[in-house]
């Protein structure tokens, strides 16, 4: 009897040992729970969008304020601010209409990146402005391509670019990135390069042979990591800090109908926007981090 409840103990301690492991591994691509264990992609609170954000593009907040979130419209020109959740929104043209595709916000600078590669810059201080009065605008910064994807450091001035699909990528194998340097007189600078190493994105998804066209970037203010997101392919790639992508989680076709836009709070709440499809409204939709 003794070696029965001996045999019976250990099988407990193992099985709790087990289940203690699970939970503190790293979780696969085929689960619905992104990064470790900090946010459940399934379980989101939902922001819709009024019509004139119906094709809501990137988002962004200011040093990771939360009550305020800045966000552009992919055709119009003009840039959106409103705290999550109110239907007041104040409205401030910067452009013509374009094809307007992320957002950043550093240095007091708001920088608007249009799907050709050519930047918009003005003062944060005149986006309560019915029309933003000085706008410049930056070109042959990038490369020629398309672009989607843009993240501002707001402690360094760095400025990441991510190419949905460049002139010189090969999307199956590579997809490149530009850094610039957003001065304190507002000037932007090119000041270097990285790049994601799609085969390893592949490897990781198990989803065979894909071509990466990310549609936004941001890093993560609590772990530092780098979270991609693309549209076309419905998925969420993690990167460390030097963009070795670590996981790759498919996103729900349910809440996720186009996903363009990611940001984070400064306490690592994660946001991701939608534009709306042909009968549904443009969505933010945010994802509370849990902490290790």
């Amino acid at each position: 009897m003794k070696i029965y409840y001996t045999i019976l103990l250990l099988f407990s301690l193992a099985s709790c040992e087990s289940k203690k492991n699970k939970a503190n591994a790293p979780v696969s691509s085929r689960d619905t729970i992104a990064g470790p264990f900090n946010y459940n992609l399934n379980v989101p609170e939902r922001y819709f969008m009024p019509d004139q954000l119906h094709e809501i593009s990137g988002i962004a907040f200011s040093h990771g304020e939360p009550d305020t979130l800045y966000a552009e419209q992919d055709e119009q020109g003009k840039l959106f601010h409103f705290k999550p959740g109110s239907k007041d929104m104040v409205v401030c043209k910067f452009a013509k209409k374009g094809d307007y595709e992320d957002i950043a916000i550093s240095n007091g600078i708001v920088i608007i990146l249009r799907s050709d590669g050519i930047l918009f810059s003005f003062p944060l201080s005149e986006a309560s402005l019915p029309a933003a009065v000085n706008v410049q605008q930056w070109e042959n910064l990038l490369p020629g391509g398309e672009f989607e994807g843009m993240w501002a450091d707001e402690k360094t001035g760095r400025l990441y670019v991510l190419c949905k699909h460049c002139t010189d990528d090969k999307t199956s194998k590579v997809s490149s990135g530009t850094i610039l340097q957003i001065g304190s007189d507002g000037k932007i600078t090119p000041a270097g390069n990285f790049s994601l190493n799609v085969k390893e994105i592949e490897r990781l998804a198990e989803s065979g042979k894909i071509s990466f066209h990310p549609s936004g970037i941001a890093k993560n203010p609590v772990t530092g990591e780098w979270y991609i997101i693309s549209a076309v392919n419905k998925m969420l790639v993690i990167a460390d800090e030097a963009w070795q992508p670590k996981a790759v989680y498919p996103l729900n076709l349910s809440l996720f109908n186009q996903p363009e836009g990611i940001a984070f709070d400064k306490t690592g709440n994660l946001y991701i926007s939608n534009e709306g499809g042909d009968i549904g409204s443009g969505t933010v939709l945010k994802f509370a981090y849990h902490g290790k």
